[in-house]
């Protein structure tokens, strides 16, 4: 699989400006059309803020859900490109998250949490872990990257395909499915059982097949009018995962020849096997229980991802418009540490103002990733923590600066 693609490879001193700076999966370019006189970012939450020029779009209280119980192949794709802005950049390709407390906010996300509702979220992985738990009736995943895009498509085929976890993680790694795996194993055992390949050259011949089955299903069995650059993305991620299997971390990829290869950071078998904080084990391979949450909503094309800026002009408003147009509500907004980034650019408060037109009521929540000490939210020494922060409150501070 040699020769990858450079399309998402970032300049050198690029890297080096944010080489102090946790993972994202923001833009760092303010869109063209946005409102001037961002906020500053502030270092700790805020205690008050000015009143907002305008108010959060509450859901109406008594309104009858009319989400579609599946879209059909043409619907998705018009769905998501509709919704969609022109791709940006980032400083790194994000296959896979960083986050290993991610899981730690579930129990408060679960409280707060109403069924026949929607997720949305930003990047990888990690929005499998908090969808398998939040069990929405439909998902958006807005991403300024089109890899990221080309990311979830793979996914999508690969749930598609797949009839169980290990079955899923043989064609997602192209290694052979390790003997005695059954649909009743336990992720540490899955895990445990494709560990023998750790360190292993790739299947070539294996990797190829699972390739053209992802396209084909893609393109063939789904009719989804891929764009031109989107099969040679596709191939790009997929390669990674091919390449290092369970052992894939955040930094081997991006940059010239991966953004600091292989510092101390989490594999996706890593990941796979956390807890919370109370020691359970929650991620969307934890059971087949969670894996099959995620192949149902693919299988109905209720998993849409979209190409936005979350500071930019169409995206997040755009779906906004779309779910008030269907009566539904956001039930929790994962926003990785993106603000960070808006932040450094001078865009926070546009991506505020895009928020406010979301339908949201009291029992939505943000969840935020943030170095520790920022507000309330689990984590460790050095690592990113979470924590959940309920939407209408902190929109309402849209013209204070960041409520964080």
């Amino acid at each position: 699989m040699a020769g990858f693609s450079k399309r998402y490879l970032i300049a050198a001193s690029v890297a080096a400006v944010f080489a102090a700076f946790p993972a994202s999966c923001a833009s760092h370019t303010k869109p063209s059309a946005q409102p001037a006189s961002p906020p500053a970012a502030p270092s700790a939450p805020s205690s008050a803020a000015a009143a907002p020029a305008s108010t959060p779009a509450s859901a109406p209280a008594a309104a009858r859900a009319i989400l579609p119980e599946r879209l059909s192949d043409a619907d998705f794709w018009e769905l998501s490109q509709s919704l969609s802005e022109p791709g940006g950049s980032f400083r790194s390709d994000n296959l896979l998250s960083n986050e290993v407390y991610l899981q730690n906010v579930i129990p408060e996300l679960l409280t707060a949490n109403r069924p026949g509702r929607v997720y949305m979220g930003v990047g990888p992985e990690q929005n499998f872990t908090y969808i398998s738990a939040l069990k929405p009736s439909m998902v958006f995943i807005v991403d300024v990257r089109r890899g990221n895009l080309d990311l979830h498509l793979m996914y999508k085929a690969l749930f598609d395909l797949s009839t169980d976890r290990a079955d899923f993680l043989s064609k997602l790694f192209s290694r052979k499915r390790p003997d005695g795996l059954t649909a009743t194993s336990t992720v540490t055992d899955i895990f445990r059982a494709f560990a023998v390949y750790s360190g292993q050259p790739p299947d070539e011949a294996l990797f190829e097949q699972n390739f053209q089955a992802i396209v084909d299903n893609l393109q063939k069995t789904h009719k989804l009018p891929l764009l031109d650059e989107d099969v040679p993305g596709i191939r790009y991620v997929y390669e990674y995962f091919g390449r290092y299997g369970p052992d894939l971390t955040y930094w081997m990829s991006g940059g010239f020849g991966g953004r600091g290869g292989f510092r101390n950071s989490p594999t996706y078998g890593d990941l796979m096997v956390a807890t919370d904080a109370a020691g359970a084990l929650r991620s969307y391979l934890a059971s087949e229980e969670n894996w099959q949450v995620l192949k149902t909503l693919e299988a109905k094309n209720l998993l849409v991802p979209v190409v936005g800026n979350f500071a930019g002009p169409k995206a997040i408003r755009s779906v906004g418009a779309w779910l008030k147009k269907h009566n539904a509500t956001v039930s929790a907004f994962y926003l990785s540490n993106v603000e960070q980034y808006l932040n450094m650019d001078g865009i926070w408060m546009d991506f505020c103002r895009n928020s406010l037109e979301l339908p949201i009521d009291e029992n939505s929540q943000f969840i935020r990733s943030y170095r520790g000490g920022g507000g309330p939210g689990f984590g460790g020494p050095g690592g990113l923590t979470q924590g959940t922060f309920p939407m209408t409150a902190d929109l309402k501070q849209c013209s204070g600066g960041m409520p964080h």
